[in-house]
């Protein structure tokens, strides 16, 4: 079971909102762009602190990330019964916005972990243009597997009738989707406490709505391999919600750089975060020369 984020921020990090065109979002940004400017997008369910563990050896490398809250995820405010300002398209929009404030001339790395994989996808198929690179997290080709599928939907159907602290009990007690990061919760009263203040502040639209959007997203591969954007595919060595061999054959399609990080699964940045920034490292400093 994928280890849960810590919630303390790294030394010379800072939190803060990020305010763009299309309102405000909270951020955790670290290090200057010696190299570059990194734009981190989470998962379902998750939230900018699961990349906390790479701000560090990502700011000792030269390169300043910002990893961000979207629009309706934990700290960053959405409506909480209105669906619709998390069509993906809408999402899509935001991250762009935000790209618009976070560049600084320096290149801009995209990346974005599973289902914040196919938001940035989503995004550099409307505008390529600002973007150096585009690096999809245990993030795959289209929907989500159908064991996954079936979980997700056991999770709408709960939010649909019930509170989000009735769902959260509910969820201790059975197998939630892979990307509903709960485990781990005998590791600290911290790390549970944390993940629970996260869960109730997330809005049961966006996790609705994007639930549906991960059982039925299409495969918009070829779009995006026709763009010619340097891309990179990372995983850990298991993930129950986008099969290694679908992966595997989505990097062959996009001709993209792949990485495997061993001993993680579908959160190789906070299962082997040291491996993982590496590898990142790696891949935009092949780019930057």
């Amino acid at each position: 079971m994928s280890r849960p984020p810590t919630f303390t921020p790294p030394p010379g990090a800072r939190a803060h909102r990020l305010r763009t065109s299309r309102g405000e979002f909270a951020v955790i940004e670290a290090g200057t762009p010696v190299k570059g400017t990194v734009l981190l997008v989470p998962g379902f369910t998750g939230s900018k602190e699961d990349f906390i563990a790479l701000h560090e050896p990502l700011a000792e490398a030269g390169y300043r990330s910002v990893a961000v809250d979207g629009r309706g995820q934990y700290e960053s405010e959405g409506p909480r019964d209105d669906e619709s300002p998390y069509a993906q398209e809408e999402l899509a929009r935001d991250l762009l916005a935000q790209v618009r404030v976070v560049g600084d001339g320096a290149p801009l790395h995209l990346l974005g972990h599973s289902l914040g994989g196919q938001i940035s996808r989503a995004a550099v198929l409307l505008d390529p243009s600002p973007f150096a690179s585009l690096t999809l997290m245990a993030s795959g080709p289209a929907q989500i597997s159908e064991s996954q599928q079936q979980r997700v939907k056991l999770l709408r159907d709960a939010l649909a009738v019930m509170g989000m602290e009735q769902v959260w009990d509910a969820i201790q007690a059975m197998e939630p989707p892979e990307e509903t990061d709960t485990g781990g919760l005998d590791e600290g009263l911290d790390d549970s406490a944390d993940l629970r203040r996260r869960w109730l502040a997330h809005s049961p639209a966006q996790l609705i709505a994007t639930g549906r959007q991960l059982c039925a997203e299409p495969d918009r591969v070829a779009e995006l391999a026709a763009l010619g954007l340097p891309t990179h595919v990372l995983s850990g060595e298991r993930d129950d919600t986008w099969p290694i061999p679908l992966l595997d054959d989505m990097a062959a399609r996009l001709q993209a750089h792949r990485t495997v990080i061993a001993a993680a699964e579908h959160s190789p940045n906070t299962d082997q975060p040291k491996a993982t920034a590496s590898a990142l490292i790696g891949f935009w400093d092949q780019l930057t020369g």
